[in-house]
C-alpha cells in the first residue's frame, strides 16, 4: 500500500508556497477572492492525523493498521504556528475556524491552542466563531474545558444509535452510549449557546447498505432537543475508503423518507456558502415549528456546493489545500519555520487563493467511474490528513 502522504509530498513540491513571495505583493484588506469570485471566510484546521476510531468512510483498519506511520510530533504545527497562521488568515477575511483532525480531542493539551485563538478577532474587531469537530469518545470529559477555553460549539460525529451497528462503523468495539454522554456533556457545558445561529450539531455518514436503517430513529432521537441532525451523503474523499456510487444515498431519498413520518418545510440557509441544506420540522398548519427544530442534508455528491465555496483546509504539517477532493497542497510550514515575515505569508495566502479555481463536485459528472485517480501520479488527499 502507498502512504498516501508520500504522494501528497511529492504533489506540495510543485506547488511551494515559498514562490509567492517573489512576486507581487497582496496586502490583507479583507476582500480576497478567487478566480470564481468566492470569498475566503472559513478556515479548517486539522491538529492531529491520529484518531482513535477506524470507520470504514475514513481511515479503514486495513490502510491505518498499528504499523501505519504517522506523522512525527516535529512535522505538526505547534499551537504558536497555527495561531500565527490563523491570525493572517483572519486579515484576509476569515471569520470562522473549525479544529478538526484525525480526531482534535487526541491533541494533547488542546485548550491552550483554543484559548489562543479564541483571542483572535475578525477584520471588524470581531471574535471568531471558533468550532470543533468530535467523535465524540473523548468530549464527556473534555467538555467543560474546551467551553472555558473559548470554544463556541461543537459538531460530533454519530452514524446510528443501535449499538451493533455503530461498533461495526467505528471499527474499535466503541459503545454508542458513550458518544451520547459527550454530547450531553457538551451540551451541559454550554457548547451550543453561542448565540450566532449555530449550537450543537450532529452529523450522521450515510452509507447504503450499512446504516440507512439509522435514519428515522435518529430523527426520533434529537427532534425537540435544540440538537440539529445532518446527513452526509457518503462521499469520494481520498483514495482508501474504496468509495461506490452504489453506496450513496441521496439526500433527497433521506429527506423524502423522514418527510413520511415527520414533515418538513425547507429552511433558507443561515450564512452564505453554507454546505447543508436546512429542513424544519413543520406544524399542523405546515409552518416550522421551531421547538422541534430541523435537520440538514449535505449533498457532496448528487448537488454540488461549489459555486459559493468558501472554506480552505490547512493540513497538520500545515499545508494549505483548497478543495476537500484537492489533489495537492501548499507548504506554508516552510515558510513559517525558514524566517518569513507575516507581510510575506499573508501575501502568499492571497495568491494562492486568488489562483483557486477548484470546483472538483461540479466536474465530477464529466469524470470516469474511479474518481480516485484524476491524472497519472495524483491522488486526492484523504480526509483524515485535513478534516471534514
Amino acid at each position: 500500500m502507498i502512504d498516501q502522504r508520500s504522494l501528497e509530498r511529492v504533489a506540495t513540491l510543485t506547488a511551494p508556497a515559498a514562490a509567492f513571495t517573489q512576486t507581487t505583493r497582496i496586502n490583507a484588506n479583507g476582500l480576497l477572492a478567487d478566480r470564481l469570485g468566492r470569498p475566503l471566510h472559513d478556515l479548517r484546521i486539522s491538529v492531529t492525523d491520529r484518531c482513535n476510531f477506524r470507520c470504514s468512510y475514513c481511515m479503514p483498519k486495513e490502510v491505518f493498521d498499528k504499523d501505519y506511520a504517522y506523522l512525527p510530533h516535529g512535522s505538526l504545527l505547534s499551537f504558536e504556528e497555527i495561531t500565527r497562521v490563523a491570525r493572517l488568515f483572519a486579515v484576509h477575511g476569515v471569520r470562522k475556524i473549525r479544529l478538526t483532525g484525525g480526531e482534535p480531542l487526541l491533541r494533547k493539551n488542546l485548550e491552550v491552542l483554543i484559548e489562543q485563538l479564541a483571542a483572535l478577532r475578525t477584520v471588524d474587531g470581531q471574535p471568531l466563531d471558533l468550532t470543533l469537530t468530535t467523535n465524540g469518545s473523548l468530549l464527556a470529559r473534555k467538555a467543560r474545558a474546551l467551553k472555558a477555553a473559548g470554544l463556541n460549539r461543537v459538531t460530533v460525529s454519530l452514524d446510528g444509535l443501535d449499538d451493533a451497528v455503530f461498533r461495526r462503523m467505528n471499527d474499535v468495539d466503541f459503545p454508542v452510549a458513550d458518544v451520547l454522554a459527550g454530547i450531553e456533556a457538551a451540551r451541559a457545558a454550554g457548547l451550543g449557546q453561542d448565540g450566532k445561529g449555530g449550537g450543537l450539531k450532529v452529523n450522521m455518514v450515510v452509507k447504503r447498505g450499512t446504516n440507512e436503517q439509522e435514519i428515522l430513529p435518529m430523527v426520533r432521537h434529537f427532534k425537540g432537543t435544540g440538537i440539529v441532525l445532518r446527513f452526509i451523503e457518503y462521499m469520494d474523499v481520498g483514495a482508501t475508503n474504496g468509495w461506490r456510487m452504489d453506496e450513496v444515498l441521496p439526500s433527497a431519498e433521506v429527506v423524502q423518507l423522514i418527510h413520511a413520518e415527520h414533515p418538513l418545510i425547507q429552511l433558507d440557509p443561515t450564512v452564505a456558502g453554507e454546505t447543508a441544506e436546512r429542513w424544519g420540522f413543520a406544524d399542523a398548519a405546515g409552518r416550522h415549528d421551531k421547538t422541534a427544530g430541523e435537520i440538514g442534508v449535505i449533498s457532496s455528491v448528487t448537488q454540488a456546493f461549489c459555486h459559493d465555496c468558501n472554506r480552505a483546509r490547512l493540513s497538520t504539517e500545515g499545508k494549505l489545500y483548497l478543495c476537500l477532493f484537492a489533489t495537492q497542497g501548499h507548504d506554508l510550514r516552510s515558510l513559517i519555520r525558514t524566517g518569513s515575515s507575516d507581510a510575506d505569508i499573508e501575501s502568499a495566502i492571497g495568491h494562492i487563493w486568488q489562483g483557486r479555481r477548484d470546483r472538483y463536485s461540479e466536474l465530477r459528472s464529466t469524470m470516469g467511474p474511479d474518481t480516485t485517480t484524476l491524472a497519472p501520479g495524483q491522488r486526492r488527499v484523504e480526509m483524515s490528513y485535513i478534516g471534514g
